[in-house]
This record gives structure tokens, C-alpha cells and sequence, in this order.
């Protein structure tokens, strides 16, 4: 199989996708500082399910980057792989997080976040044998995602801006100061969780429409004499 860089720039691939993700992410600010429609920019902690966020892309440039990569000849070797690799990286963390609310006792100790990131982070890279050059992409394209929302986390919660950029999880949240609550409930969530997410999501919806390709593909080769 051909070297990857021969054929396909990463950094050309993530552009726009990457353009795209940091545009919604400014219009999803934008749509808070200046209280628009909750039902699409809600403060809330998480979001609140808002219409307008990020968290959904995954689930269209997953298939994107899939199929270039496969157009470009850097498919998956198996067609399964990249379709049950991310089921493993899911029960991974599932599993951590059922271990750490038996001992911990509580979903939000910090405690617990910081297991499961580990966890997070140990999902991740069990993808890459699934699939290398679309997990290689989704890594690459979920920091270029993910790195400005938490630089926007950063001044929003040193601001207290009152967006669910820098909104406690809970009202009895016990860290105040404003570093400490960013490291907590932005760049442990941002650079392990969100991460894990882009690339397990994007990996199983990629590798769906591609195993939906290569049959196709299969259908309309004609069969030999």
C-alpha cells in the first residue's frame, strides 16, 4: 500500500472541515453573549442540546475523510476493523466509568473525570490499528476542533462570561479559581474526552461508508469470464 503522504496532505484534508468547526464554534458564541434562541445557543451546562455546536460533525466528515482516503487508495485493510474497533473503545470507557463510580462513589469527582480521560485517551489509541490513515486524520482534525473552543473556554471562564463555555457542571462545583476550573472542566474534557469522541465517532461512520463503497463497487465490477 502506497505511503499515505505521497497522496494524501492531512493538512490539506482538515482545512476546511477545520474552517467549518471553528466557524460554528464563533457563531455558537456569538448566539450566547447576545441570549439568541436558547433551543439553538443555550447556556446551559453541557449546551443543553443546542441546534448550533460541533459536537455533530463527526458524524458527516468522518464518511468525508473516509472516502478521500479510500478514493485515494489509503483504505482499511479489513472492512470490519474500523466498525468494531470503536464498539471496543466505547465499552473501554464504559467499563472505566462503571469501575470508577464503584469506588469513587460519584460521577462528579474530579476523580472520576480524571479516570476516565485515562480512559478516554486509551480508547483513542486503540483505533489506530482499525484504521491508521483515517485515524491519523481524525486525530489532526479533532485538535484543530477542539484547540480553539478550549482557548474560548479559557477567556470565558477568566471572564465569567456566563456561557456554557464557562459554566460550572453544578451550582455546588467546589473549585472557584478561574485556572484550576479551565484545567478541570476544559482542557481535561477538551483534550481527552471531546478528542476520543471526534475520533471514535468519525471512525465508525467512516468506516460504514466505506464498507458501503467497497460493495458497491463489488456489485458493479463485472464478473470474470
Amino acid at each position: 500500500m502506497s505511503d499515505a503522504s505521497e497522496r494524501v496532505n492531512i493538512g490539506r484534508l482538515i482545512l476546511w472541515p477545520a474552517v467549518i468547526t471553528l466557524a460554528i464554534t464563533i457563531l455558537r458564541l456569538v448566539g450566547e453573549l447576545e441570549h439568541w434562541s436558547p433551543t439553538f445557543f443555550s447556556p446551559a451546562p453541557g449546551g443543553g442540546n443546542s441546534l448550533v455546536g460541533i459536537s455533530w460533525l463527526p458524524l458527516i466528515f468522518g464518511p468525508y475523510f473516509g472516502l478521500k482516503l479510500a478514493g485515494a487508495g489509503e483504505g482499511p485493510a479489513s472492512v470490519l476493523r474500523p466498525i468494531l474497533m470503536p464498539l471496543v473503545g466505547l465499552a473501554v470507557i464504559a467499563v472505566a466509568g462503571f469501575a470508577a463510580s464503584a469506588v469513587i462513589g460519584t460521577a462528579t469527582s474530579i476523580t472520576f473525570l480524571i479516570v476516565i480521560c485515562v480512559a478516554a485517551w486509551i480508547a483513542t489509541v486503540l483505533q489506530r490499528s482499525a484504521w491508521p490513515a483515517l485515524f491519523k486524520t481524525l486525530l489532526a482534525y479533532a485538535f484543530a476542533a477542539r484547540i480553539p473552543v478550549a482557548l474560548v473556554m479559557l477567556i470565558a471562564i477568566r471572564g465569567n462570561w456566563g456561557t456554557h463555555y464557562d459554566v460550572p457542571p453544578s451550582p455546588d462545583f467546589p473549585i472557584t479559581q478561574w485556572f484550576m476550573k479551565w484545567l478541570v472542566i476544559g482542557a481535561l474534557p477538551q483534550f481527552a474526552i471531546w478528542i476520543a469522541y471526534t475520533v471514535i465517532v468519525g471512525l465508525f461512520v467512516g468506516g460504514i461508508a466505506a464498507a458501503i463503497t467497497r460493495r458497491r463497487a463489488g456489485e458493479h465490477q463485472p464478473a470474470s469470464a
